[in-house]
């Protein structure tokens, strides 16, 4: 059984008990992780495509280790001009085993959203309010305002407009 699965933004075939490097992940060493974005399984033959991931597939891994990769040498140069530079880079990596793929049974983990406080409602309206004013050209302000019988508009400008609709 083998499953292509998208880690760190790079897609892997991996298989129970082999080893991968891959981009440097945020957990400790030693540290259980688990990936959801598992984008095909053959078990046997039996080949599942997902489109893009598919549904309750999960693949867990143990991180070994974290390193550094080999160098690279990047060297550039210009003929006839005089322009050569040379840079190295050493790519941060995690060494991890794959400890099992499930093709079924995972859930997806989701946060929980916390539910607005009442306070925030009327700043959200007001807010919403000046958007709403703020896209309206300073006519239509001062027609608005002529409505609800706000004194001196014609003078006013398009923020002090606003302010004065807004309270």
């Amino acid at each position: 059984m083998y499953a292509i699965v998208e880690i760190a933004g790079q897609q892997f075939k991996v298989a129970k008990d082999q080893k991968v490097y891959v981009h440097r992940l945020q957990e400790e060493e030693g540290a259980k992780v688990s990936f959801d974005k598992v984008l095909l399984l053959d078990n046997e033959g039996a080949v599942t495509v997902g489109a893009p991931a598919i549904e309750g597939a999960e693949v867990t891994a143990k991180i070994l280790g974290h390193l550094k990769g080999d160098k690279v040498i990047v060297f550039k140069k210009k003929r006839r001009k005089g322009y050569r530079t040379k840079n190295g880079h050493r790519q941060y990596l995690t060494e991890i085993q794959i400890e099992g793929i499930a093709a079924s049974g995972a859930k997806k983990k989701v946060a929980a959203k916390k539910a607005p406080a009442k306070t925030e409602e009327p700043k959200a309206e007001v807010a919403e309010a000046s958007k709403d004013l703020s896209s309206m050209t300073v006519a239509e302000l001062k027609a608005l305002a002529k409505e609800q019988g706000i004194s001196g508009y014609t003078s006013l400008k398009k923020a002090e407009l606003i302010e004065a609709l807004t309270k």
